[in-house]
């Protein structure tokens, strides 16, 4: 692309007038085709943009633009986020694309620019996307944030009955105890997302209609603590995703998935941890993958820390960081904290020195992997007292993330 054909592009925000474009030009990078969108439900492509504009009109979309024709994009979906029981505005990036013929320009990485620093202005001080190329995004400075383990399992393996005082039940996916569940177990899940209606919507927006059940798992006091959307076909039980407030419901939900014994032979699904289940079942000769499902990256570094929720107060260190799109986040970060145990960040060193770039800190904070580990594969550096004392304050949960934007 020679200079004069780029003073003809123009970097703007994207906006409901360009929707038509903004869909077509996800449906060619990604090559969705009629057939993808019948079979998730659409009638045709002009009802799936349609269905796309409530997330057009809430996100932040850029674009880069030649002739008013849209050629490159990025949008940033505002979520919510529990990040270790404390809940962070969210700056969900997707409908990122760029047409083949204005590719390896760089054009990406000044639209990349822009949203991190709308996301620093909105206070979005972390950022979560599904990767479609992960050593990409690793350059722009996200990382991995959690996985997503997916099995499969014959009918003669799935757990024996369990005696429960509960129930389970068979309800419509919006129904009102859905919600009620997720939003606490939610509130209890480090990496969830915080579901609003617009949230539920994106959930759901590729799955067919006709596979679509929840099956709630009620206490004996008549509480819903569990819920498992699933379909059958072809003879597989298939899982979308099961979640629960307790090893009860747990059990009450695996006491019905059991119950369809005659009727499966193979039981699939999908958990979006990685905590295997296998460890859980009493044959655990199953077959289960592990793979990376959502990467995420701290946009704003003093501002992210200042809200985390370290375990505890501890004496000052600093860590140096690197990052390669946002300058902000570029040198030293010095945590303190008072007698009554509230931090504060300088930029002058004080204690030990921990030093590493943005998506291992991410890593890090967001507990994919612990500071021991990272220490050791040589992702940061710092001594032995300085790795012990990060061990003592990262909270140590797992991020849970289910959603798809």
């Amino acid at each position: 692309m020679d200079n004069d054909f780029r003073k003809q592009l123009v970097l703007k925000q994207v906006g409901e007038e360009h929707l038509a474009q903004y869909d077509e030009l996800l449906s060619y990078v990604f090559q969705v085709t009629e057939s993808d969108i019948e079979n998730s439900g659409y009638e045709n492509k002009r009802e799936m943009v349609r269905s796309k504009k409530p997330i057009l009109e809430q996100s932040k979309v850029f674009g880069w633009f030649h002739e008013d024709n849209l050629i490159s994009q990025i949008a940033i979906y505002p979520c919510e986020v529990n990040i270790h029981g404390k809940i962070f505005q969210m700056g969900g990036v997707t409908g990122v694309g760029t047409y083949p013929e204005y590719a390896n320009h760089g054009l990406m990485k000044e639209l990349i620019e822009t949203a991190l620093n709308e996301m620093r202005s909105d206070r979005q001080w972390i950022s979560y996307l599904y990767p479609y190329n992960i050593p990409y995004y690793r350059r722009k400075g996200w990382e991995i944030m959690s996985d997503k383990l997916s099995f499969k399992i014959k009918d003669t393996q799935l757990p024996k009955q369990v005696d429960l005082p509960g129930i389970v039940e068979r309800k419509e996916v919006d129904d009102p105890d859905v919600y009620q569940v997720y939003n606490e177990f939610a509130l209890n899940n480090h990496g969830a997302m915080i579901r609003k209606d617009l949230n539920w919507e994106e959930y759901w927006r590729f799955e067919n209609e006709e596979e679509r059940i929840a099956a709630i798992y009620y206490d004996a006091n008549k509480k819903p603590t569990g819920v498992l959307f699933y379909w059958i076909s072809d003879e597989v039980f298939h899982i979308k995703e099961m979640f629960y407030l307790n090893q009860e419901a747990r059990n009450g939900l695996w006491n019905f998935i059991s119950a369809h014994f005659s009727m499966v032979y193979w039981v699939k699904g999908d958990i979006f941890k990685n905590e295997p289940l296998s460890f859980l079942l009493d044959d655990s000769e199953i077959s289960e993958t592990i793979a990376p499902f959502f990467m995420a990256r701290i946009v704003d570094v003093k501002e992210f820390l200042l809200e985390f929720p370290f375990e505890k107060a501890v004496e000052p260190f600093y860590f140096v960081v690197e990052d390669p799109i946002a300058e902000w986040n570029n040198g030293i970060f010095a945590l303190s904290w008072n007698q009554a145990g509230e931090l504060s960040i300088s930029d002058q060193p004080k204690g030990k020195r921990i030093a590493l770039d943005i998506q291992t800190l991410t890593c890090m904070l967001m507990n994919y992997r612990r500071a021991a580990y990272l220490a050791r594969i040589e992702r940061l550096e710092a001594d032995k007292q300085a790795i012990e004392l990060l061990e003592t304050i990262i909270p140590d949960m797992e991020a849970y993330f289910s959603d798809y934007f």
